[in-house]
């Protein structure tokens, strides 16, 4: 199945669900960027993502598709190298020495290497991947339920989000993203580190990168280096969840 491509569009959050607006003139987004409207967006977003989760049981799977669906090339989004000599020297090794720690409200800390997640028990899931820019790819990743790795963590009870780190820094800061546990426990909800059975290639996120399948594209951080359980996103960033949400508004809440 070849790469589906769509004119590039603004979603806007309605009590129907995210929708794909058409595509914006300049004019529209002076409108767009005022803080009233801001505002209105940030309210049909909270509407959206609770029409969702009341419509919606929490544990509906994203569609799965068969190994003949499979896009011919899976394009990379976003960063494809991360900068500076310590990533560099990573991917030189192999990421023998990767170390991706699990932190926050958590029992017992962890420090896995990309040997300890291959261990541990696995899902495989072939899955459309959906873009905010208008493209959208089917591949099939392989990784560990991000469940199984909080779950060996202990979640504690006051933990309400999960933190995503990543080695991808943009401009002045470290990219990073968020969820809440309803989609952190999800069974689709994946650190991956195979695509189409082999090794992540860099450009896609190697060594480790997550896979939130109900969730647009921006949401599925590469190149991850921590797992942070936190009771509160206030703190963290600008306090909207994620690298865009804090500079360009995207919507924390990203369901498709």
């Amino acid at each position: 199945m070849s790469d589906i491509i769509l004119p590039r569009r603004r979603l806007i959050a309605g009590a129907g669900g995210l929708v794909a607006a058409l595509p914006l003139l300049s004019g529209c987004d002076a409108i767009n960027d005022a803080p009233v409207t801001r505002k209105i967006l940030s309210m049909g977003e909270e509407m959206n993502r609770a029409s969702q989760r009341a419509l919606t049981d929490r544990d509906a799977l994203a569609r799965e598709f068969g190994r003949a669906d499979l896009s011919p090339i899976f394009r990379s989004n976003g960063t494809k190298l991360p900068p500076g000599a310590a990533y560099a020297g990573h991917a030189a090794s192999g990421f023998a020495d990767w170390r991706v720690k699990v932190t926050g409200l958590v029992a017992k800390p962890l420090a896995l290497s990309m040997a300890d997640i291959r261990a541990m028990p696995q899902r495989t899931q072939i899955t459309r991947h959906d873009c905010v820019e208008g493209w959208s790819a089917i591949g099939e990743w392989t990784g560990v339920p991000l469940s199984r790795v909080l779950a060996a963590a202990g979640l504690k009870d006051r933990a309400r989000y999960i933190v995503f780190r990543c080695a991808d820094r943009i401009g002045d800061a470290d990219y990073y993203e968020s969820c809440d546990l309803v989609d952190a426990l999800h069974p689709q909800t994946i650190l991956a580190w195979a695509l189409n059975r082999e090794a992540l290639p860099i450009a896609n996120g190697a060594p480790l990168r997550l896979r939130i399948e109900r969730q647009l594209g921006y949401k599925h951080a590469k190149y991850l280096t921590g797992i942070e359980a936190v009771a509160s996103l206030d703190a963290i960033g600008a306090g909207k969840g994620g690298y865009w949400e804090d500079r360009i508004d995207y919507e924390w809440y990203a369901g498709i």
